[in-house]
């Protein structure tokens, strides 16, 4: 039996580290948590009361500035769940791409030290945002049933790339620039955190996540584009099908955070595994697409109407079709997604009505 651990969560008070504290504490394995966050998202002082209560002990810090880990108790394991998540960052005229480099890799190089100084192992929550974009958005595509699916190459036409089939794009797929600036910053994570598992003999694993969505989840589109489009619905708000011909066809799968629990506790007890099984992709894959003509379907009928709009101007980084292949986290982790998106999307729904100034309160412009 895994003996109780004390695990260290940086973003605590984010969508994902929140999500995976409660559930963490839910286990009653007798876990110590602690986190860390330095509310600079709004809406995550939201989550400070609750996790205070279900005995998390909470820390102010930001991960940019080194002084403010020395404060923090020795742990067994590092959840690194902070970061900035959106794809535009940096280059969406709002945010710096200094900022970005240094939330997303200076803040993952001083956790990495931190860990290194109390022999903690260290779990990335990275993205499927590493892989090249160049080839995701050449993939050759079809409409069918108001999304976008995979289609098999004609007679003439070039092969699929190698890493990608009809369940998903997996870990083998190319990680070559461009990526984006986030992307970026978490491949440059990913690479560092394994260097220093491999220099300093650290317990390491890189989880890829897809998108993930849940009740509580900040309003941004381009953070959490499930959740910020059921709160936009809900208040009537504008939105609009952008690029790709104006139809709403792109599509990605869906993952609850808590579903990731089962593989983190196996993770905290596992011995060393070998480096080409370190690097796995966590999703909801196949069976968890969803495009956002079919979401709209979704809300229409959940909801009631709303028009939505049409910009067909393609967007920096956009991409038509995007699923991970999680066969390899089945393989060596058993493990699968085990929320439905239909699950997500009601408990969204309801997060959303009980919530109903939640765009204000978690993205205020």
């Amino acid at each position: 039996m895994l003996r109780a651990m004390r695990i260290l969560i940086s973003g605590v008070c984010g969508f994902v580290g929140s999500t995976l504290a409660r559930a963490l504490a839910e286990t009653n394995a007798g876990h110590h948590l602690v986190g860390f966050d330095n509310f600079i998202r709004p809406g995550s002082e939201t989550n400070r009361a609750e996790l205070k209560a279900r005995g998390v002990k909470l820390f102010h810090g930001d991960l940019r500035c080194p002084s403010d880990l020395e404060t923090l108790p020795a742990v067994d394991w590092v959840i690194d769940a902070a970061a900035n998540p959106s794809v535009l960052a940096g280059v969406d005229g709002r945010t710096s791409s200094r900022q970005l480099i240094e939330h997303n890799l200076g803040g993952t190089v001083n956790m990495l030290e931190f860990c290194k100084q109390h022999r903690a192992g260290f779990i990335l929550l990275s993205t499927s945002r590493v892989y090249a974009i160049a080839p995701l958005a050449g993939l050759p595509t079809e409409a069918f049933a108001n999304a976008f699916r995979l289609r098999t190459p004609g007679a003439g036409e070039a092969p699929l790339p190698p890493g990608v089939g009809p369940a998903g794009v997996t870990e083998d797929f190319s990680t070559a620039a461009p990526v984006s600036l986030y992307g970026a910053t978490k491949l440059a994570s990913e690479a560092l955190a394994l260097e220093y598992g491999e220099t300093f003999n650290l317990p390491v694993f890189v989880n890829r996540c897809g998108v993930l969505a849940g009740a509580g989840q900040f309003g941004r589109a381009d953070q959490g584009i499930f959740a910020y489009w059921i709160n936009a619905w809900l208040q009537q708000r504008p939105l609009k099908y952008i690029g790709f011909g104006g139809h709403g066809h792109q599509v990605r799968d869906c993952l609850h955070p808590k579903d990731l629990v089962p593989v983190l506790v196996q993770q905290f007890g596992a011995p060393k595994i070998a480096a080409s099984d370190r690097v796995i992709n966590f999703a909801g894959g196949a069976t968890s697409v969803m495009s956002l003509r079919q979401l709209s379907d979704w809300c229409a009928s959940h909801l009631g109407n709303h028009t939505v709009g049409v910009d067909a101007t393609p967007r920096p980084f956009d991409i038509p079709w995007m699923v991970l292949d999680s066969s390899k986290a089945l393989r060596i982790w058993n493990w699968r997604a085990a929320t439905p998106t239909t699950s997500i999307l009601d408990e969204i729904a309801s997060h959303a009505r009980a919530h109903p100034h939640w765009l204000d309160v978690s993205a205020p412009l």
